[in-house]
């Protein structure tokens, strides 16, 4: 296996092509706007300048890095000839249902089909194939470069030979695969969502402002960042296609957004990516200055 097709060039695709590539695989990365595409190959190599800097790499190894990805907008002469596809696109459960269809008609019949998905059901995307056995999950963490986790998802009629190849290729880029079932949320998002949703709560409900939440989190649990601080950092569309995948998967009211998460959404407050959500992005891409909003 050494020709790879990454779908989505945003945060989560650009880190898995670059971690492919630096491992040696060839990587087609693909999406449907040349700008995004652009943005990618920059931000990939933003990062390696990054570990250059800090001796973890040399030149040569971004040169080769870089040499190993190839760009297209064609998802069929993208996934052309490759052994395995990831698609990381938006997590929108038609979006993603749409790509499947397309890879089913475009990529050979041996090709292991692989979502990045970091909530919707792995046996639903399947189904849209005509080889469930060769669909799995393999949802990596952000920085996917630095991030060790990779959670794999069997759905209901992923074979054993196929998690197999999957979890040895993972061990080959230097990650820890972890064996999970295909339940809305799989492991990490489960846990996690409930728990920015409560800050979220906390927050809408007077009990403590922003940093003050954060705080409590970081100094008092031991988390390397606070949970508001981390849900722009993730998104807060993500957060909430997320709870919401879970809420429709469960219907347990414990799943269900926080009001005030739905709304800066539709505001188009996302976070880091928009400038605001929690913090102010506009003048530091840290999270140290509290948004106007919360700052009252």
């Amino acid at each position: 296996m050494k020709n790879i097709a990454v779908i989505g060039a945003g945060t989560m695709g650009n880190g898995i092509a670059h971690t492919f590539a630096q491992f040696d695989y060839k990587v087609n990365l693909i999406d449907i706007s040349q700008e995004s595409l652009d943005r990618g190959i920059a931000t990939i190599t933003k990062n390696l300048d990054r570990m250059v800097a800090k001796d973890k790499i040399s030149e040569e190894d971004k040169s080769r890095t870089l040499n190993n990805i190839t760009t297209f907008t064609d998802l069929e002469k993208g996934v052309k000839a490759t052994d395995l596809v990831v698609e990381a696109a938006t997590e929108n459960v038609d979006l993603k249902l749409k790509i499947f269809r397309d890879l089913e008609n475009f990529c050979d019949e041996n090709t292991i089909l692989a979502s990045n998905t970091s909530s919707i059901s792995i046996t639903q995307i399947a189904a849209v194939t005509k080889r469930p056995e060769k669909v799995i999950g393999m949802h990596f963490m952000n920085p996917v470069p630095i991030m060790k986790l990779v959670e794999i998802i069997k759905g209901y009629s992923t074979s054993q030979e196929t998690f197999k190849v999957i979890e040895d290729l993972s061990k080959k880029l230097n990650k820890v695969p972890v064996e999970v079932n295909d339940y809305p949320g799989f492991v990490a998002n489960r846990i996690l969502m409930p728990m920015i949703n409560e800050a979220i709560e906390t927050l809408y409900n007077g009990v403590a402002g922003v940093k003050e939440i954060d705080t409590v989190m970081m100094l008092g649990m031991a988390h390397p960042m606070g949970p508001l601080a981390l849900a722009d950092f993730i998104g807060l569309d993500v957060c909430l296609s997320i709870l919401n995948v879970m809420y429709d998967g469960f219907k347990n009211p414990k799943y269900a957004p926080c009001p005030l998460l739905v709304n800066m959404v539709m505001a188009g407050k996302l976070g880091a990516k928009s400038g605001e959500g929690f913090y102010d992005y506009s003048e530091n891409r840290k999270a140290e200055v509290v948004a106007a909003m919360f700052s009252k």
